[in-house]
């Protein structure tokens, strides 16, 4: 079974948050989750907020959770509203579709994670977890 260890994990954090320094995006949390939707490793930046790490989280989580990026998630929010307020709910708030969680796959295209981050526009988050992902060895499914 494809896994995403935990040197993989750190690294796409790493990355992440240089890459968020680099950009000059105000501070971040990256989360980066198994493909059960279990923490694999988490950081919050000095002055991130508190909804910054919980909110990676549900971008992350409902992306494994559902294979596809939370982008796509989020547009098929809007043509289906209520069918995402009902995952939300079943998921005990965890469920969030706002574009900042990507999909992270290994060398054969199977999901072995996802990661995600909250602090920046949405497709700040994206690029940031993208760049980690791929410093990792690791393909960003996007």
């Amino acid at each position: 079974m494809a896994a995403i260890s935990l040197n993989q994990a750190n690294t796409i954090i790493a990355k992440a948050l240089e890459k968020a320094r680099e950009m000059d995006i105000p501070p971040v949390a990256v989360v980066v989750l198994d493909e059960g939707g279990h923490l694999k490793a988490m950081q919050r930046e000095d002055g991130a907020s508190m909804f910054r790490s919980p909110v990676a989280t549900g971008k992350a989580w409902a992306s494994v959770a559902m294979g596809v990026s939370s982008r796509a998630l989020a547009a098929r929010a809007k043509r289906n509203p209520n069918f995402m307020i009902t995952l939300a709910a079943t998921a005990e708030g965890k469920f969030l579709p706002q574009p900042g969680g990507v999909l992270i796959r290994d060398e054969n295209g199977r999901i072995v994670g996802a990661a995600g981050a909250s602090g920046g526009k949405g497709e700040e988050d994206e690029e940031i977890c993208a760049f980690g992902i791929g410093h990792a060895g690791l393909n960003a499914d996007l």
